[in-house]
Parts: structure tokens; sequence; C-alpha cells
């Protein structure tokens, strides 16, 4: 895989002073761009899988497009490494994010809760 191909799906990283300044993707192949982005939607709308959970919680974040934007560079990283490491899809499930960091995951919720005006008190399951 040629490095322009990646290239046209890296967001740039401009940054002066601590401050994050224009994020713009940078040129590359506009074929390779528009079916990874074209991939990207159609893995949007399925379910149960670790990319489509990935474009939704970035979607509630920054905008469906960003969100392509950033599946399209995830499918091309992980087509890369495959190509490298001569090794097979492994597909991480939709819940892989629920399972990074549970504490802070449980903490955001009971939060909300008591923000809710509910009293939450917590019990490990049997």
């Amino acid at each position: 895989m040629k490095m322009c191909a990646v290239k046209s799906m890296v967001s740039g990283s401009h940054e002066s002073a601590g401050k994050r300044l224009s994020g713009k993707t940078r040129k590359g192949s506009h074929s390779l761009r528009r079916c990874l982005c074209q991939a990207a939607w159609a893995i949007a709308r399925l379910k149960k899988l670790y990319l489509a959970s990935l474009y939704h919680r970035l979607a509630a974040r920054r905008g469906g497009k960003r969100a392509v934007i950033a599946v399209a560079h995830a499918l091309l990283v992980m087509a890369y490494h495959m190509l490298q490491r001569k090794v097979d899809y492994r597909e991480l499930g939709p819940d892989f994010f629920d399972h990074l960091n549970q504490r802070h995951i449980r903490n955001v919720l009971v939060r909300r809760l008591e923000r809710l005006g509910h009293n939450v008190i917590l019990q490990p399951a049997t």
C-alpha cells in the first residue's frame, strides 16, 4: 500500500501553544477516499460491530460526516495492519468501549442519575 493512499485519510494535526487549529484532511487518492467513505456509511447502518459503535460514539459528539471520515480512516489503518502482519480481521464487538474504563463509565452514569434526582447505591451483582 502506498503512503500517499494513507495520507488521504489522515486528519491534520496543526497545534500551536497547546491550541488545536485546522484538522483538515490532507490530499491523497480521491477514489480511495470515496470507496472508504461509502464503506463507512454502510458500516454505520449495521449493528453489533466495533466500527458501527465507533461511528455512533463519534457522531454524537462531532457529527455524522466527521464520524464517517474517522471510521474510514480506521478501516484503512486496519487493512494496512492486516496486510502488513498477514493476520485475519478480529471483531472487537460493539461493547468494546464499555469495557475500556468501566470505573469511569460507572461514575458518569451514577452522577447522571443523581442529577436527575435519584439516590444511587451500587451493589456488586451476585
